[in-house]
């Protein structure tokens, strides 16, 4: 009887214990290509291409859906910088969706839908003068991730030309987003008390 006292509570200490990444589904999402726009009122990507979902990536020429987002507005890093140079986007106002095409069995319709939290880095990786421009956007996201609360990363590689970049048109070349669903605490908790109560009814039992 003691022992199985003892195995009741150390199940209930681990099961209350147990960090969130032990119980969390982290889902990997690569998109390419696509169109959009930027300017300092913000970025806004409307059509770049669900490449890979959770493993599994498209042969070519095909695409599993679409990943959408945009930013509230820019602010250089400097005093006078402009959009050609490092600075932050805004998440007042953003958003961020994944959405599949239902192709080769993976999910149709919203697979994710959320927004930008704190502030979006904006960071140009291409030399001062050149013809081409290259950029990177990192930020944290949070949403619904197939019906349960997730967190993660994104980081989105994007071109365009001078010419192009005044007229604000950006071409997304890749993108990775890391989500993670969140556990749900509350269940977690029940169990955990559940497990504690059931071992001291046990001890009182065998103390009676």
């Amino acid at each position: 009887m003691r022992r199985v006292v003892v195995v009741l509570a150390v199940l209930a200490m681990l099961t209350l214990a147990l960090p969130m990444a032990a119980w969390a589904n982290t889902i990997d999402i690569l998109n390419t290509f696509g169109g959009g726009s930027v300017s300092t009122a913000g970025i806004d990507i409307t059509s770049a291409f669900l490449k890979s979902f959770n493993g599994f990536t498209a042969p070519k020429q095909q695409i599993l859906g679409f990943v959408t987002f945009g930013t509230g507005a820019f602010t250089p890093a400097v005093a006078g910088g402009t959009l050609k140079g490092n600075g932050t986007f805004s998440s007042v106002g953003s958003w961020f969706d994944i959405t599949g095409n239902g192709a080769y069995h993976q999910p149709k319709g919203v697979i994710f839908s959320g927004v930008f939290v704190g502030p979006i880095d904006w960071t140009m990786t291409s030399a001062p003068g050149s013809h081409k421009l290259t950029f990177t956007l990192t930020g944290e996201i949070k949403g619904m991730l197939l019906g349960h609360l997730a967190y993660g990363t994104t980081t989105q590689y994007f071109w365009s030309t001078n010419y192009q970049f005044s007229k604000g048109i950006i071409h997304p070349i890749s993108g990775i987003t890391h989500l993670t669903a969140a556990p749900e605490p509350g269940t977690l908790g029940l169990l955990g008390t559940g497990l504690i109560g059931i071992a001291g009814i046990m001890r009182r039992r065998k103390t009676s």
